[in-house]
């Protein structure tokens, strides 16, 4: 599967929800990718994964973790994991955007005050998908594993770019004004 066909699929998702800014609404984008995969069989929730990989590897950057750390109130790891499966769920436009431009994501309408900015099901749907064709939910790794050794090693060594304090709002300001503008820095819950 393409990086087309991967966007494809993530576009009649967000169609079939409409609004997908919240967290609720992203996960309802999630549970439509699993459905579209459902239908499309095992071998394309296997490549699925794997063009979600590669799309997430992309945005595995110290700027997007500065702006998901802003729009959440702080983030971990695995928030931000889940904050790139919530900006994949917003659909390509947005994710080249945001890739381009981490500051454009003031542009994307996220209330403020909602701090659950995360999409932890895109990450699974397509293992979701596969245990729904298959009825195997164990499967869809060991298949995983052995598509991948054919495959280029997709490494995830750091998050790339440079780093810097995300406590520090000078630099947040500076590098982020427009997000810093809406996004205040919030204590870490």
């Amino acid at each position: 599967m393409d990086r087309q066909m991967f966007w494809a699929i993530v576009e009649q998702a967000r169609a079939a929800v409409g609004e997908t800014v919240t967290a609720e609404s992203a996960d309802a984008v999630a549970r439509q990718v699993v459905t579209h995969l459902t239908g499309l069989g095992p071998a394309a929730a296997i490549q699925f994964q794997h063009a979600y990989d590669v799309v997430n590897q992309e945005a595995y950057r110290w700027d997007l973790w500065a702006a998901a750390y802003l729009m959440r109130g702080g983030c971990s790891d695995d928030g931000f994991d889940y904050f790139r499966g919530w900006l994949a769920a917003q659909g390509r436009t947005t994710w080249e955007q945001a890739l381009a431009d981490p500051d454009s994501l003031a542009d994307v309408g996220v209330d403020p005050d909602d701090d659950v900015i995360e999409c932890e099901s895109m990450l699974a749907a397509a293992s979701h998908a596969y245990a729904e064709t298959t009825g195997d939910d164990e499967a869809f790794w060991e298949a995983l594993d052995v598509d991948r050794q054919d495959r280029p090693e997709a490494g995830f060594n750091g998050p790339a770019g440079e780093s810097f304090d995300f406590d520090d709002a000078e630099q947040m300001r500076a590098r982020l004004p427009r997000l810093s503008a809406i996004h205040f820095l919030r204590p870490r819950g």
